[in-house]
């Protein structure tokens, strides 16, 4: 006979579809929770609950092995502790069983329900969430509870599920305890339980019932390549078959339509249209705008509008390839992934007279002289509102098809030499651009969507270099707004900056040498100063100092001396009294190798440089008034000359297309109110 613990324990587990495991581990530390209660243990001292199936408790408690027993709740004597564990020593942590009351006290008792309940309720949830966390895309039957004007509300048994005004079939209308099947789109979880989204409108349901309903797509015979679906109206699906012999859309319609009816009825009567899939694009999107006819289709792929299938239909199935509303175009649009643009035979006839008398239509007015007074003879019968005859419209298509293909032709050849052009400016992006994705330039919404074609950050710089009228005709049929190009300028200046900013690495003495190497190739040498005029010998050096500094040198000139001076300069001593003129003077001696050229002087007023006196620097000191000379200058020119060769690495060498050769910029001083970085520099 079955004792009442074990009654009990079966209908939990039971009534709650939770596994024994589960519920025992909660009568376990509900146990724990009730002794801990009872006997007031502290939290730090570690308790153990062990239940057997038939309801058989034991505790254990965590205790100190001694040789003397001060407290019974943490310490036992080493003869009782043997008696469990053999091998214990004193002062080892065994886990001890211990006997308890009969029942505890009602405190106790209150407190062991509650964390049965709290514990079996946070593994109902869990259990349900990995239920249907599993059955997420998939189909599920429910019992509509309530309705809102914001939501639908099923029971799915144990749980329920929120159905979203947006995700309903639109005419549909539920009322109470109705049966309702929809497709698990998303599972969360929630502190209350899995919170489980459902829809009726998502095209992967369409998905399921063709499985449900068509075995030779269960069984993977027939393969489902693309779905476009306007919930409550029309639906295009692509099927392609997998087995030799099968007909996918055979298989899918079923005999006299019978699988495909059930599908139907079960989304309100909407219509599905079944094509064949083809590896062709053109095959493909023929059978796409089905039940219309396609006389002509031209396929081009551009870099602003993508892939584009131009659609020549004869007059009397335009509106028919175009739908209700767009609906065929639009359907067919999202099935081949291709952007339809559908032209009568008429308008197409209309738009290649309009462009007769230019050069791509020129030479096949001269050849074909016959074709195309027929074509206008017909254009004008057209006009008139007097019928045409059917042969007459194969003359429009003929004619049709010739000026479209000369046009398309000439669209290709300019789309060549802009990606040839394209190529030739690829090397002169860095790599790193190429792995950037357009999202990292934090440009707005509006600008993102319009890039949405751009691949990465490389491709966009190679736009803006070669395209940029282009990329701006894109951002302008896009929807971004007329600030776009400016934006997207200011993030890649922007982005070459904080990349110049960044830390670099030690470049390798052959890459320093060879940068040096072109930079030298580029700067021209300044030429050596001209002789001293005769008449100046007798000018002192403060004069000539003075006059040299009236002549403002422009900023970046004067960095540039200084970057070109030696590790360190001597000061130079108060000058020697100026010796009487004399009517000619040798030149200066020439300066060390070592020292760049002085920058070119002023015509007038050019003065050599004095051969300067050997001093010390205790001369220096008294001279110049320098209160003394240690190792802590030496120090200071070190440190100086580091912050030149850092000032120096910022510089930028480009490739100029305008002037054939490749120049320096490099960064301008924030005191400087003009643009962020230089002018080239030669």
């Amino acid at each position: 006979m079955k004792s009442d613990f074990t009654l009990a324990f079966n209908e939990i587990v039971e009534t709650r579809a939770l596994p024994k495991e589960v519920v025992l581990d909660a009568l376990a530390q509900a146990l724990v929770s009730a002794y801990r209660r009872d006997s007031n243990i502290s939290s730090s001292q570690r308790v153990e609950a062990h239940i057997d199936p038939t309801g058989q408790s034991q505790i254990f408690l965590e205790k100190e092995v001694t040789d003397i027993v001060n407290s019974e709740q943490t310490e036992v004597l080493l003869e009782a502790a043997r008696e469990f564990f053999p091998e214990v020593e004193i002062g080892d942590m065994v886990m001890m069983p211990v006997k308890t009351k009969a029942s505890f006290g009602r405190i106790a008792a209150q407190t062991a329900k509650q964390v049965i309940l709290q514990r079996i309720r946070e593994a109902e949830r869990e259990s349900l969430y990995e239920e249907f966390v599993e059955r997420e895309g998939d189909l599920v039957s429910g019992t509509v509870q309530s309705v809102t004007s914001g939501a639908i509300t099923l029971s799915l048994g144990r749980a329920e599920a929120i159905m979203p005004r947006n995700q309903q079939i639109p005419g549909e209308r539920y009322r109470h305890h109705d049966k309702v099947r929809a497709f698990v789109m998303e599972v969360k979880k929630n502190s209350r339980g899995p919170q489980i989204v459902v829809s009726r409108a998502h095209k992967n349901m369409l998905r399921r019932l063709l499985e449900y309903e068509v075995p030779e797509v269960y069984n993977g015979q027939v393969e489902i390549k693309n779905i476009a679906r306007e919930a409550g109206h029309r639906s295009k699906i692509a099927v392609a078959a997998l087995q030799e012999g099968v007909d996918p859309v055979g298989a899918c319609v079923g005999m006299r339509g019978i699988r495909i009816q059930n599908i139907v009825k079960e989304l309100s009567d909407e219509k599905i249209d079944v094509i064949e899939w083809n590896p062709d694009p053109a095959i493909f999107i023929a059978k796409a705008l089905s039940p219309a006819r396609v006389s002509d289709m031209l396929l081009e792929e551009d870099f602003d509008t993508g892939r584009t299938a131009t659609v020549i239909v004869p007059d009397d199935q335009l509106s028919l390839a175009i739908g209700r509303e767009g609906q065929n175009a639009r359907l067919a649009a999202k099935l081949t992934g291709w952007r339809i643009d559908i032209k009568s035979v008429s308008e197409a006839a209309q738009e290649a007279f309009a462009v007769l008398d230019q050069p791509p239509l020129l030479e096949l007015q001269q050849q074909q002289q016959d074709l195309v007074a027929e074509v206008l003879r017909i254009m004008e019968k057209k006009a008139s509102n007097r019928p045409v005859q059917p042969e007459e419209y194969r003359v429009l298509t003929d004619f049709v098809k010739v000026a479209e293909r000369r046009l398309l032709d000439v669209r290709e050849e300019a789309r060549a030499d802009r990606r040839a052009q394209m190529d030739l400016v690829r090397d002169l992006v860095p790599d790193r651009a190429f792995q950037m994705q357009i999202k990292e330039l934090e440009l707005d919404d509006d600008i993102n969507r319009a890039l949405s074609r751009v691949d990465n950050v490389g491709d966009l710089m190679i736009r803006m270099l070669v395209d940029e009228p282009g990329l701006g005709q894109t951002l302008k049929q896009g929807g971004a707004g007329d600030d776009a190009m400016e934006a997207i300028r200011y993030a890649l200046d922007d982005l070459v900056i904080l990349s110049r900013d960044e830390p670099q690495p030690e470049p390798d003495a052959e890459v320093e040498a060879e940068a040096e190497a072109v930079a030298e190739a580029v700067v021209e040498p300044e030429p050596e100063p001209a002789p001293m005029p005769p008449g100046l010998v007798g000018e002192s050096l403060a004069d000539v100092v003075a006059e040299d500094a009236a002549d403002e040198v422009p900023e970046a000139e004067a960095e540039a001396e200084i970057e070109a001076l030696p590790a360190f300069v001597e000061p130079e001593p108060e000058p020697a009294p100026a010796p009487e003129p004399v009517a000619q003077v040798e030149p200066a001696p020439a300066a060390p190798a070592a020292v760049e050229p002085e920058p070119e002087p002023d015509p007038v007023g050019e003065v050599a440089p004095a051969q300067q006196p050997e001093s010390t620097p205790a001369e220096w000191s008294a001279a110049d008034g320098f209160d003394d000379y240690d190792d802590d200058d030496l120090d200071e020119e070190a440190q100086e000359r580091e912050r030149k060769k850092a000032k120096r690495k910022r510089r930028q060498l480009i490739f100029d297309e305008e002037r054939g050769e490749v120049v320096a910029r490099r960064r301008r001083k924030g005191s400087r109110k003009r643009d962020e970085w230089d002018d080239y520099l030669d």
